[in-house]
């Protein structure tokens, strides 16, 4: 797919690369994610779209064979029962294409990456004026 070649300039070129139905999907994790973290900016890093609030917040992408959410290691860490299911690894999930994504899952664990950034940026703000 078009990742490949050069980065794409914002999340919209992102999911144009790729087949309707892929985008489908891809569009619907974003609003997903969206409408928990409205606040949050959308731009492109390490070549995926990313939400960023006070730090990356959650990553998204679609891959040959499944789509991924980032949602950093303790997001991982703190939904690993109900994520049994899914292919793991430290910072990611893997959701294979043809199944259904879990769109309530990745509200949750957004919301919880939310709480995560506002607190470290909080504690961050208060060691900055001590």
């Amino acid at each position: 797919m078009s990742t490949k070649n050069a980065p794409p300039k914002d999340i919209d070129a992102y999911i144009a690369a790729f087949p309707p139905e892929i985008q489908e999907v891809l569009q619907k994790i974003r609003l997903t994610i969206k409408a928990v973290a409205p606040d949050a900016t959308e731009k492109i890093s390490y070549q995926i779209p990313t939400f960023y609030l006070k730090g990356n917040l959650v990553h998204f992408a679609a891959f040959k064979d499944h789509f991924a959410f980032f949602p950093t290691s303790s997001g991982v860490e703190k939904f690993k029962e109900e994520l049994s299911e899914y292919k793991l690894s430290r910072g990611t999930i893997q959701f294979p294409f043809g199944k259904p994504i879990p769109y309530d899952l990745i509200t949750r664990i957004t919301k919880f990456r939310v709480g995560e950034n506002l607190e470290r940026a909080k504690i961050k703000e208060k060691e900055h004026h001590a």
